[in-house]
Formats: C-alpha cells, sequence, structure tokens
C-alpha cells in the first residue's frame, strides 16, 4: 500500500468530522501540505463529485504534532446548482491549527487561456535532489522532486520539477490532492532566498501563514509538474511568493500565492556577568 496515499486519506468520524492519518515521526512539527490536502479532501467528501475544488484559502494558526492525527470539521456553508463552499476547521487534541474555506464548482462553456509554449527544462535530464530541504515527513521513495534554482535578488526563480513514483487510480480528486501536497514543500522559501537567507540555514524565523491555490485545469500527479515560484514582496518579517503550477505540456493548471513568516531571529541575551 502506497505510503503517499495512506496520508491524503480520511476516514469518516462522524458528526461532519473527518480524521487524517499521522504523518510521523513522532516529536515533529507537523507538515503543512498534508494539512492543506487533508482539509481538502475532507471537504470534498461533502460535495457531490460533478463539482470539482476551483479555490482554496487556508490559514495556519498553530503548528501541528506530526505524529498524531488530525480532525477535519467540515460545515457545508453553500450549495447551489452548479457550485458549492465548504469551510473546513483542522484540530488536534482539541487546539485549532487551520481554518480553510474551499470553493467546488460543476464546468461551465467560457473562454479558456493558460499555457506555455516553452518550458524551460527537460526535467527528465535534471539531476533527483528531493526538497529544498529535510522532510522528514513525506515518502520520498514515493515521489521524484528535481529542484533548479536561478537567478539572484528581485529575480530569483525556483523551478521544481515533481511527479508520483506510484501507481495511481485515475480519480482526478486524489492527483489534485497529490498537487497541493507535494507543492507546499518551502514554497515560502523563495522570499529568503531573493536576500541570500533560506529556510534551511535557519537564520530565519519562518513559516507559513497562509496558503491560497486556485485550479484551473486537472494534473496528472504521476506525470511531470513544474511548480514556477518567484517573491514579488516582503515587509514586517513576512513575505508572499506566488507561484504557477504547469503541466509538461505547457498547461497552467493551477496559481498559488502563499504568504509566511520571514522574520529576522532574535538576538541570545548577553550571558550574566
Amino acid at each position: 500500500m502506497s505510503r503517499l496515499l495512506d496520508l491524503l486519506d480520511v476516514a469518516d468520524a462522524g458528526a461532519q468530522t473527518w480524521r487524517g492519518a499521522a504523518s510521523g515521526p513522532e516529536g515533529k512539527r507537523a507538515y503543512g501540505g498534508q494539512l492543506v490536502a487533508q482539509s481538502l479532501a475532507a471537504a470534498a467528501r461533502t460535495v457531490d463529485r460533478a463539482k470539482a475544488p476551483t479555490a482554496m484559502h487556508l490559514q495556519f494558526l498553530r503548528g501541528g504534532e506530526a505524529g498524531d492525527p488530525v480532525d477535519y470539521g467540515v460545515v457545508q456553508t453553500y450549495d447551489g446548482r452548479t457550485a458549492a463552499s465548504r469551510r473546513v476547521d483542522a484540530s488536534q487534541g482539541g487546539r485549532l491549527l487551520t481554518t480553510a474555506t474551499v470553493s467546488f464548482a460543476a464546468p461551465l462553456p467560457g473562454p479558456e487561456h493558460g499555457r506555455r509554449d516553452q518550458l524551460p527544462d527537460d526535467p527528465d535530464a535534471l539531476p533527483s535532489t528531493g526538497p529544498a530541504g529535510p522532510a522528514p515527513s513525506m515518502p520520498l521513495d514515493e515521489l521524484d522532486i528535481r529542484v533548479v534554482d536561478q537567478g539572484s535578488g528581485a529575480e530569483f526563480v525556483r523551478r521544481l520539477w515533481w511527479r508520483a513514483d506510484v501507481e495511481l487510480p485515475g480519480d482526478p480528486l486524489l492527483h489534485t490532492l497529490i498537487a497541493v501536497y507535494v507543492t507546499d514543500v518551502y514554497l515560502i522559501d523563495p522570499a529568503l532566498r531573493v536576500h541570500g537567507h533560506s529556510m534551511r540555514s535557519r537564520t530565519h524565523r519562518s513559516g507559513t501563514t497562509d496558503s491560497s491555490v486556485w485550479f484551473h485545469q486537472h494534473v496528472r500527479a504521476d506525470q511531470w509538474n513544474l511548480l514556477e515560484a518567484r517573491s514579488p514582496a516582503a515587509a514586517r518579517g513576512r513575505g508572499v511568493v506566488s507561484a504557477s503550477l504547469i503541466r509538461q505540456d505547457g498547461v497552467v493548471a493551477a496559481t498559488m500565492v502563499q504568504e509566511g513568516l520571514i522574520a529576522e531571529r532574535e538576538p541570545a541575551p548577553n550571558p550574566p556577568l
């Protein structure tokens, strides 16, 4: 059984609540991408499958414990003929970790755009790097991640190629869940890299505070996908990163924006004389 698929499944816990599996290891902070993916999975359990996710906005309120399961309470805020909306609160031991709103809609005819005529890399020719830093909660034996960083200062761009290396069913929702799970990893890092720092170096207090994603087209998680990320602005100890999720055929499948804490660490107090 795939550990990745286990991590993205949620079980009915009654009273409009679903339970997501612990990611482990114990004593580590819960991975934000899992909270996003499991929140989306719980919301989708309450919506007609003819309506696919169109947008998701999630606030990280507290850090979670990776070694414990998470409960997701779903509120059915709206159900219309072609659209639906849900609120999802993630909690652990009675502590609220995240709160999210998720929108769903049936497909409608209309104009379309969002395609790259040419992509910058051949992912098969890139070295397999894994994420841009340690990721103990991710089943990296089931994910192929290849990171290319380019430029410096305001011109810094991170290109993260990824695909799942396990056999996947054809369910489009599952492929979307994998996409939001994988692409959260170190997504706020480019806001630090603009200034020559990184989350991995731990020179700054860092972590995601707010995450938004708009879903445009279906994605295949078992094929190459590109997450191209830049940071347009940072101030007051927080930075913003915007990213496009692009399929290997050049279609822009999703747009993502994250805000994160990138505050300087307080200097250690002077030792007593």
